[in-house]
């Protein structure tokens, strides 16, 4: 069972920072093996290499003496229903320790005990033990050397134990670990004696401390951007790919396992992906991070490298991905991103074999080095992000239930459809209630061009990739107004959640103001402080000294027009995020004089619906009159699409003007609002007046 021992203690700003992903709840490691397999002397040897900053070391003899009365011995003569109270005790002990210290805990212990002679082994873990460890490593020491060890070992008194018995407690526990983790969100690994195990281990628990899902999309927005990097400036379209079953054929992980077992590194069916993904953990972030691990423990670096090399020779591309991808390297204006839930090595050398690798760079995981995982979550937000934050317009190619989402936020979706017996059994359902449904317009790309279609030609019309028509379509130059961004939050449940009483024919008056503040103060904090970004500034703690805060940056300098009447609730909601930012009333655009600009940097223009757009298109002309360079940004509730096409008003105006606009939502609905259904009306509640 785990020991305690005490650490020292972390601040709570630090302890906040350590947590696993999935609840966020405090990280604890657990370190088994059977008796010999050299926990204790890992464990001292981490204590060394780690430090205890952030990290506390627990062994299991040391938790029994010091919760149990007694100590040991105590705990020795006692019933088993009283040891697991107690077995209990010390991992909610190891718990709030670790989530009040915000340290890492590594800790020590037995999952069985196993005497030579009886049938079966005597687990010893508790409920309290699954539902607090995050993450647990195994040694995994050849039966030969624990036997060794325990004939060497002259401090303490071991039970004889043949090699065959060991090699049977170990498996049973490796077995019962692995499927105990998967059915509690726990992440496994084996760790195998090696010279390089404590380089090993200490970097699997610098990756644990840190490594959350928010910290995974962050590793892999950064990625997406350091791949634009070379054609910034110059690209309009980026085409983002799938790979396997979408660029070719094969399904190259399932290739991966396929060469383990063939190979004297194989651990059986327990280690394939099949089984991963068809566990509790679905297709989760936790399970993509379990597959990391299992791609660790089943091969070092260059072993992984070399199986991966002999998975590529594998893989044959589809022609037509290959035609339009050299067509596309020729472009300044296109370029392409694979982005795969499988192993980036393995599309690292087929890219490159195809001469493609220094044009298209594949955003991927399979190692912990990587530092992130890529899961349709991750796929769609990658999508999100060249679309709203680079501002480009967006082709999507999949062709499973993982790329859904990412299809469904692209600007064109084109779902890639192979022979009949490769197919995804699930994907035609899942198809049709997404287009039926959640409103995904997508066509199909049937390759080879033999095989039969998914669903009909009329939800998923066809296309041929080599087209000329298609082709053109992918590689034509697209009409873009520099310094014009449109930022929302439409398909966001934030968005769905704060937009439901200012729709609501029940809700008028001052409940009607706060809901138009807060959905304010929404659009300043997710999307104007990404826009202009946030400044460091000295605050007093609490607990007496000085830390670093955080606020719009050069937010003095900054001002907020409410368009009267219907924005000003919204912009006090914009003001309450920034507090330190001028407040100007504005009912028409000539209401803005010079001096709410001179000295300024930024202007945001609030107003809760924009229509036509001709209001916007007014207040910036003005604004721009006055100041030639300054910043401008309308905030707005809702946004008619039609106001902001490549016709409106606003759009021209971006020519000449650069600005961008945020807003909760975008609508198709051209309805606008009068008399009783104006929005300034229900406000203010004067709906009775007209």
């Amino acid at each position: 069972m785990p020991g305690l021992t005490t650490g020292p203690q972390l601040n709570q700003s630090t302890a906040s920072e350590t947590r696993s992903a999935s609840n966020d709840k405090a990280v604890v490691v657990g370190l088994y093996g059977v008796p010999g397999s050299g926990k204790t002397f890992l464990l001292n040897q981490l204590k060394q290499e780690l430090g205890q900053e952030h990290f506390a070391f627990y062994e299991g003899s040391k938790i029994i003496a010091t919760v149990v009365p007694g100590g040991l011995d105590a705990f020795q003569k006692m019933k088993e229903q009283e040891k697991v109270q107690w077995r209990q005790l010390a991992i909610d002990t190891i718990r709030k320790k670790c989530a009040d210290s915000g340290q890492v805990a590594v800790v020590a212990g037995h999952f069985m005990f196993w005497l030579e002679g009886e049938e079966a082994g005597r687990p010893v873990y508790t409920q309290n033990d699954l539902d607090t460890f995050t993450h647990i490593l195994y040694l995994d020491v050849p039966a030969e050397v624990v036997v060794q060890r325990h004939l060497d070992d002259t401090e303490r008194s071991r039970p004889s134990t043949s090699v065959t018995h060991l090699r049977k407690w170990q498996q049973a526990e490796k077995t019962q670990l692995r499927r105990l983790c998967r059915n509690h969100s726990i992440l496994f690994s084996l760790v195998s004696e090696h010279p390089t195990l404590l380089n090993k281990v200490s970097t699997l628990l610098r990756d644990f401390r840190y490594h959350t899902e928010n910290y995974n999309l962050s590793q892999a927005e950064s990625r997406l951007d350091e791949a634009l990097v070379a054609g910034q400036g110059q690209l309009e379209t980026v085409l983002v790919m799938d790979a396997d079953r979408t660029l070719a054929a094969e399904d190259t992980g399932a290739l991966f396992w396929k060469r383990v077992s063939n190979s004297q590194m194989s651990r059986g069916e327990e280690c394939t992906l099949k089984t991963l993904f068809s566990s509790p953990l679905g297709y989760s972030y936790t399970a993509f991070r379990q597959a990391a691990l299992l791609y660790e423990e089943t091969a070092d670096d260059q072993e992984f490298d070399a199986i991966c090399q002999d998975v590529a020779s594998a893989v044959i591309m589809h022609p037509e991905f290959v035609s339009l991808l050299q067509l596309i390297a020729e472009q300044e204006h296109v370029g392409a991103v694979v982005v795969s839930c499988g192993l980036r090595r393995v599309w690292d050398k087929v890219l490159e074999r195809e001469g493609l690798s220094k044009t298209v760079k594949v955003i991927g995981g399979g190692r912990i080095a990587d530092g992130f995982v890529v899961t349709a979550a991750v796929k769609a937000a990658l999508v999100a992000r060249l679309r709203d934050a680079h501002q480009m317009y967006v082709w999507a190619f999949g062709d499973s239930l993982l790329d859904l989402d990412m299809l469904a936020k692209a600007d064109q979706a084109i779902v890639v459809v192979g022979e009949e017996h490769t197919r995804s059994k699930t994907m035609d359902a899942a198809l049709m209630n997404a287009i039926d449904n959640d409103g995904l317009r997508a066509r199909q790309a049937v390759l080879p061009s033999n095989a039969s279609p998914r669903l009909d030609s009329i939800r998923l019309p066809l296309i041929q990739l080599m087209e000329y028509k298609f082709v053109h379509s992918v590689l034509c130059r697209r009409t873009r107004y520099a310094g014009f961004q449109v930022l929302h939050a439409t398909d966001r449940n934030a968005a769905k959640l704060l937009m439901t009483p200012t729709r609501d024919a029940t809700v008028a008056g001052p409940v009607l103001r706060e809901a138009h503040r807060l959905v304010g103060w929404y659009l300043a904090t997710e999307f104007l402080a990404d826009l202009i970004g946030v400044e460091e500034y000295p605050i007093p703690h609490v607990q007496g000294n000085h830390t670093i805060g955080y606020r719009l940056f050069h937010e003095q300098q900054t001002s907020i027009v409410a368009l009267m009447r219907g924005g000003e609730a919204m912009a006090l909601g914009v003001n309450d995020a920034f507090p330190l930012a001028m407040f100007v009333h504005a009912s028409r655009s000539d209401d803005i004089m010079l001096h709410h600009l001179q000295g300024q940097l930024t202007v945001v223009l609030v107003d809760s619906v924009v229509n036509s757009g001709k209001t916007v298109v007014q207040f910036v002309q003005h604004v721009r009159d006055l100041h030639a360079t300054i910043r401008i940004v309308v905030v707005a509730g809702v946004v008619q699409a039609q106001s902001i096409s490549e016709s409106s008003h606003v759009r021209a105006l971006a020519r000449h003007a650069k600005f961008s606009l945020i807003a909760l939502r975008l609508s198709n609905n051209k309805f606008t609002g009068r008399g009783t259904t104006d929005t300034g009306n229900r406000l203010f509640n004067t709906t009775h007046l007209l």
